[in-house]
């Protein structure tokens, strides 16, 4: 029994060598029982990388995703920097997710490989509150990167993967070391008892998180505080919820 403090004391500098010291993180809640409930830890963990895309509608669903990353940055503290590759973004659209246009810092870079450059600075300065980044290739090494200087920061990274041509969107598909990864598809409005446009919905599939399941969820989109929200018809019978498993996630 003499020897089991060194013995400690060795697993323990172990573990830290390897990376493999637990920590108690961080979480950004979306405030969706069903949603939070598939996410370790209860939200969105902080301190870590995401990875958001469109589904298969071109730019709607495009337009879909970045708003659905714009609700999550909102929700954040501080400045928010957005590195993008073409100066298509709508800044009025952000701000009706939430995202004032004073609160954001935009960075135009010509290729992904300044634009990770961009983000992984962004992410190691620690003084923010999330950092995006507009990329249509991620592998491995890059995001390994990323995660490590948000975990370094605490701060929240968000790649959005765009792509100019639907054969790069394959890519998609490849592992990263991102915590979570997210596809946002645009579904039809609720009809409203007078003419006009219902609240933007979304399916929000869930295709990936660490140490959870994978799961869709019908959702209306954010709103001006960048939060999202249930369906009133979904809300109100118990058959009908919001999140259903399709599988066990890496």
């Amino acid at each position: 029994m003499r020897h089991q403090p060194a013995i400690e004391s060795l697993r323990a500098q172990i573990e830290k060598i390897e990376g493999q010291t637990r920590r108690v993180k961080s979480v950004l809640p979306f405030g969706i029982a069903d949603i939070d409930a598939r996410l370790p830890g209860g939200g969105l963990p902080l301190g870590a990388l995401h990875e958001i895309a469109g589904g298969g509608n071109g730019a709607v669903d495009g337009a879909a995703a970045a708003l659905f990353a714009a609700g999550i940055a909102t929700r954040t503290k501080g400045k928010v920097l957005w590195v993008i590759t073409r100066s298509d973004l709508f800044a009025p659209a952000l701000a009706q997710a939430g995202l004032a246009p004073d609160r954001v810092i935009y960075v135009e870079a010509g290729n992904d490989k300044t634009v990770l450059a961009c983000v992984e600075e962004g992410l190691r300065h620690g003084g923010l509150g999330a950092v995006v980044g507009e990329v249509a290739r991620l592998d491995m090494t890059a995001s390994r990167r990323l995660q490590l200087c948000a975990e370094g920061s605490g701060s929240i990274g968000l790649a959005l993967r765009r792509w100019r041509r639907q054969s790069e969107a394959v890519d998609f598909g490849q592992p990263t070391a991102a915590a979570t990864r997210w596809r946002v598809s645009v579904m039809p409005s609720a009809a409203l008892p007078v003419p006009g446009v219902g609240r933007h919905r979304w399916l929000l599939e869930l295709i990936r998180v660490r140490a959870g399941e994978s799961a869709d969820f019908e959702v209306e989109a954010c709103d001006g505080s960048g939060r999202l929200a249930v369906p009133a018809e979904l809300a109100r019978g118990p058959a009908s919820t919001a999140g259903w498993r399709r599988g066990a996630a890496g």
